[in-house]
């Protein structure tokens, strides 16, 4: 499917929250993730990552990260980004 600029959409969910310990991936609470939102393409999805880890530097244990929600929804397809 084309977005409406007739680039692919290659949706990206960025979301984040306080982990458990400094080199894990397993959140403290899973309640208080920060669902940031869902993309269209990587370069929007990166700004905000950007953005939420930038305002949350202070807090080691938070952590944000970017989801390729089009690599689950289309495992099959070679789509980069």
């Amino acid at each position: 499917m084309a977005a409406e600029d007739g680039k692919k959409q290659l949706l990206h969910l960025v979301f984040g929250g306080e982990l458990k310990t400094l080199g894990g991936t397993e959140f403290r609470d899973l309640d208080a993730l920060d669902i940031v939102g869902i993309y269209p393409d990587y370069q929007s999805a990166h700004t905000a990552w950007k953005a939420k880890a930038q305002a949350s530097v202070d807090n080691a244990h938070m952590r944000y990260f970017v989801v390729h929600l089009h690599r689950l929804l289309d495992p099959d397809s070679k789509a980069a980004g």
